[in-house]
Protein backbone atom coordinates (compact mmCIF):
# COMPACT_ATOMS: atom_id res chain seq x y z
CA UNK A 1 0.00 0.00 0.00
CA UNK A 2 1.37 3.68 -0.93
CA UNK A 3 2.20 5.70 1.65
CA UNK A 4 0.50 8.43 2.63
CA UNK A 5 1.77 12.01 2.09
CA UNK A 6 1.39 14.24 4.98
CA UNK A 7 1.32 17.68 4.84
CA UNK A 8 2.04 20.34 7.33
CA UNK A 9 -0.84 21.90 9.04
CA UNK A 10 -2.45 25.02 7.63
CA UNK A 11 -3.05 28.06 10.54
CA UNK A 12 -4.87 31.09 9.70
CA UNK A 13 -2.61 34.25 9.17
CA UNK A 14 -5.43 36.53 10.39
CA UNK A 15 -6.10 34.49 13.47
CA UNK A 16 -2.20 35.19 14.39
CA UNK A 17 -2.72 38.52 13.45
CA UNK A 18 -5.37 38.66 15.14
CA UNK A 19 -7.68 40.81 12.98
CA UNK A 20 -11.42 41.54 13.62
CA UNK A 21 -12.43 42.74 10.21
CA UNK A 22 -11.09 42.63 6.74
CA UNK A 23 -11.34 45.56 4.64
CA UNK A 24 -12.62 45.25 1.05
CA UNK A 25 -10.59 48.16 -0.33
CA UNK A 26 -7.51 47.33 1.09
CA UNK A 27 -6.54 45.02 -2.26
CA UNK A 28 -3.29 44.03 -1.46
CA UNK A 29 -4.12 41.75 1.41
CA UNK A 30 -7.36 40.45 -1.23
CA UNK A 31 -5.02 39.57 -3.91
CA UNK A 32 -3.64 36.40 -1.16
CA UNK A 33 -6.71 35.35 -1.37
CA UNK A 34 -7.73 34.85 -5.23
CA UNK A 35 -6.15 32.55 -7.56
CA UNK A 36 -4.89 33.50 -10.77
CA UNK A 37 -8.12 34.01 -12.84
CA UNK A 38 -9.76 36.01 -10.10
CA UNK A 39 -11.66 32.92 -8.37
CA UNK A 40 -11.65 33.14 -4.57
CA UNK A 41 -9.30 30.47 -3.49
CA UNK A 42 -10.61 27.75 -1.04
CA UNK A 43 -9.69 26.86 3.13
CA UNK A 44 -7.99 24.10 2.28
CA UNK A 45 -5.72 25.80 0.10
CA UNK A 46 -5.51 29.16 1.93
CA UNK A 47 -5.71 27.70 5.42
CA UNK A 48 -8.35 30.24 6.74
CA UNK A 49 -10.51 28.87 9.66
CA UNK A 50 -14.60 29.40 8.93
CA UNK A 51 -14.86 32.56 10.05
CA UNK A 52 -12.15 34.48 8.02
CA UNK A 53 -12.74 32.85 5.31
CA UNK A 54 -16.21 34.13 4.96
CA UNK A 55 -14.78 37.56 5.74
CA UNK A 56 -12.52 37.40 2.82
CA UNK A 57 -15.38 35.95 0.78
CA UNK A 58 -17.34 39.00 1.87
CA UNK A 59 -14.55 41.53 0.76
CA UNK A 60 -13.83 40.44 -1.94
CA UNK A 61 -17.80 40.42 -3.28
CA UNK A 62 -18.22 43.95 -2.27
CA UNK A 63 -14.40 44.71 -4.34
CA UNK A 64 -15.89 42.94 -7.39
CA UNK A 65 -19.15 45.12 -7.10
CA UNK A 66 -16.99 48.34 -6.60
CA UNK A 67 -14.95 47.50 -9.54
CA UNK A 68 -11.53 47.26 -7.60
CA UNK A 69 -11.18 43.54 -8.48
CA UNK A 70 -12.25 42.10 -11.58
CA UNK A 71 -15.27 39.34 -11.72
CA UNK A 72 -12.86 37.23 -14.44
CA UNK A 73 -9.87 37.33 -17.08
CA UNK A 74 -10.38 35.96 -19.80
CA UNK A 75 -8.51 32.93 -21.53
CA UNK A 76 -7.77 34.72 -24.57
CA UNK A 77 -6.06 37.34 -22.93
CA UNK A 78 -2.67 36.03 -21.75
CA UNK A 79 -1.70 38.09 -18.31
CA UNK A 80 1.55 37.33 -16.91
CA UNK A 81 0.82 38.96 -13.77
CA UNK A 82 -2.57 39.49 -13.61
CA UNK A 83 -2.26 41.15 -9.64
CA UNK A 84 0.09 44.11 -11.04
CA UNK A 85 -3.43 45.80 -12.12
CA UNK A 86 -4.22 45.85 -8.84
CA UNK A 87 -3.68 48.49 -5.94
Amino acid sequence: MAERRKYKKRYCKYCEAKVEFIDYKDTASLKFSLSERYKIMPRRLTGNCKRHQEMIAAAIKRARAAALVPYTVTRKVVVTNPFENIK
